[in-house]
């Protein structure tokens, strides 16, 4: 069994336990193929002056039009990097209001409860004293009715 494609031959050989086999054989290039082959390349028209002018004025606005895309998208990019800045600086400065707020409550927190502490120190203290002028009172009034 021989098959014939363009330019090559398929013999298929006896068939294997893992599947087929086949044989390629490849024709010699014919002779008519040797010849190069040339593309023709697409014929250059005369242009005029104007028209060059005109082609060169089309690259220019096509070139500005293109730098303009390029400075309006870098405007943009810093105008975004500028507003996550703004954002992140008034986050902070929000964060140290907070904190601040928080220290000066705490502190004034803690002011009051020592001020608290000492009061009732003071009142202590007084009521020992107290104590200890009513027990000398006794003291002296048994000493005065004894003697």
């Amino acid at each position: 069994n021989i098959y014939t494609y363009d330019d090559m031959e398929v013999k298929h050989i006896n068939k294997r336990a893992s599947g087929q086999a086949f044989e390629l054989i490849l024709k010699p290039p014919s002779p008519v193929s040797e010849a190069p082959r040339t593309i023709a390349s697409p014929k250059k028209k005369d242009l005029s002056l104007e028209d060059i002018q005109k082609k060169l004025e089309a690259a220019e606005e096509r070139r500005r039009s293109q730098e303009a895309q390029v400075l309006k998208q870098l405007a943009e990019k810093r105008e975004h990097e500028r507003e996550v800045l703004q954002k992140a600086v008034e986050e902070n400065n929000n964060f140290s209001k907070m904190a601040e707020e928080k220290l000066i409550l705490k502190m004034e927190q803690i002011k009051e409860n020592r001020e608290a502490n000492l009061a009732a120190l003071v009142e202590r203290l007084q009521e020992k004293e107290r104590h200890a002028a009513e027990v000398r009172r006794n003291k002296e009034l048994q000493v005065e009715l004894s003697g």
